[in-house]
Formats: structure tokens, C-alpha cells, sequence
């Protein structure tokens, strides 16, 4: 729909945003270790660590040999794993743009909680609308959807720029933006019937970030670009 690339939108109580960074490195890690392994290997990677909503519910059990951890920490690996370059680049472009003033406005510490409470959010809602399944389900779009959501909340008039219908850029306000894409997930997910994409994991992760980052934002965080009353 479009890919972020820049907001004007400086960090007001951190140097930098170094769990961002540690998510961005782990993730491009996880994804190039994955890359480098034989077929039989990635395959093994996506059963054993991607969330499998009959493996969780306990319908369904991977073959002897699959399992990498218990089914219950796959609500958290599945985040760090991605089908591909586009897809990873796709994902961790909105945590670049948007991230940063999230972990701003909340700190280290619950930032990094945060950001794996919005992927396991996300993971369960894919797991109570299909929870018969047995594909995997890989990517960090659930926990990516949580931090948009948060910075709809946070940021709503700020501008970013961003890369409309490939090359166009435009800069617009963040709440054009982000509803924009709400509306882009809700749709699908009533459209689709395919079901290639978890659509409502995105609308999962997306409502658990708005929420969570009201009451986990710093003492004195406006909501909605606006200042606290004296």
C-alpha cells in the first residue's frame, strides 16, 4: 500500500532507540541465518518456530524432529522469521520510521515488552479466528501493526514522508496514513479468501498497541500531539 521512509519527529527523552536497533539487527540476522540453510533446514525453522494455531490449541503436533521449543514460545519466534527480502524489508522499514518515538515515549524496558506483547497479541487473535490450521505463520506484521497502532495514538499529526503506488513520494500527516492502512487490513481480512495472509493478525497487533500505549507511555506523554493541562 506504501512504505515509510522518513518522519519529522525528533526523540524527546532518548539518545537513541536501541532496543529498535536490536530488533532490526535480530531480525535481519534471524533472517539471513535462515537464508544461508539448506531447504530442509528453513523448512524445519518455519514448522518449529512458526506459529502453528492447531499446534498451539493442541489439535494437531508437528512431526517427531520439528519441535524447537514448546508451542507456547512460538507466539514470540514467529516475529523474528520472514518469507523473504521483500517481506523483511516490507516489515522493518515501518519499525525504522515509526518505532523510534514509541520506544521514545515509553523507554527501553517496556518497549521491548511491548513490542513482543503486541506480536504475541497479534499471534493469538490469528489463533482464535483459524485455530484449526496447520500452515505456519511467520513475520513481524503483528508487532509491526502494534507499533503503528501506538503512533496513530501518540503522533497522529505528524508528517511522514512515504512511497505511494511504488516510486511517488508524498508527505502526509501519520493518522491519514495509518487509517488509511486499517482500513487496507479490516478490508482484506472480510475479502479474502485465500487466506494467505493472517489479515486479522494485523488488526490484532494493531489494537493491542493502541491500547497498551496509553498505559505504558512515560509520566507526562501527551496522547494525540497534544500537551497535559496544568
Amino acid at each position: 500500500m506504501f512504505i515509510p521512509i522518513h518522519d519529522d519527529n525528533p526523540h524527546r527523552h532518548i539518545a537513541a532507540p536501541v532496543v529498535v536497533y536490536a530488533v532490526l539487527g535480530g531480525t535481519l540476522a534471524a533472517f539471513l541465518a535462515t537464508l544461508a540453510a539448506g531447504p530442509e533446514t528453513v523448512e524445519r525453522v518455519v514448522l518449529g518456530l512458526g506459529l502453528v494455531p492447531a499446534v498451539l490449541t493442541g489439535e494437531a503436533t508437528l512431526a517427531p524432529g520439528l519441535e524447537i521449543v514448546p508451542a507456547w514460545a512460538t507466539l514470540l519466534t514467529y516475529a523474528f522469521l520472514h518469507a523473504g527480502w521483500a517481506h523483511l524489508l516490507g516489515n522493518m522499514a515501518f519499525v525504522w520510521v515509526f518505532a523510534d518515538n514509541v520506544e521514545d515515549a515509553l523507554g527501553h524496558v517496556r518497549f521491548a515488552v511491548f513490542y513482543l506483547a503486541c506480536a504475541v497479541a497479534a499471534g493469538l487473535t490469528h489463533v482464535l479466528i483459524d485455530p484449526a490450521s496447520q500452515a505456519p505463520m511467520i513475520g513481524a506484521s503483528g508487532a509491526v501493526a502494534g507499533v503503528v497502532g501506538a503512533y496513530l495514538v501518540l503522533h497522529p499529526h505528524v508528517r511522514a514522508w512515504v512511497l505511494v503506488l511504488g516510486p511517488i513520494p508524498l508527505r502526509l500527516p501519520a493518522a491519514w496514513l495509518i487509517l488509511a492502512w486499517a482500513a487496507f487490513q479490516v478490508w482484506n481480512a472480510a475479502t479474502d479468501t485465500e487466506g494467505a495472509v493472517a489479515w486479522w493478525s494485523h488488526i490484532g497487533g494493531f489494537v493491542a498497541g493502541a491500547v497498551l500505549v496509553v498505559p505504558l507511555r512515560r509520566r507526562g506523554v501527551p496522547l494525540f500531539d497534544r500537551p497535559i493541562p496544568r
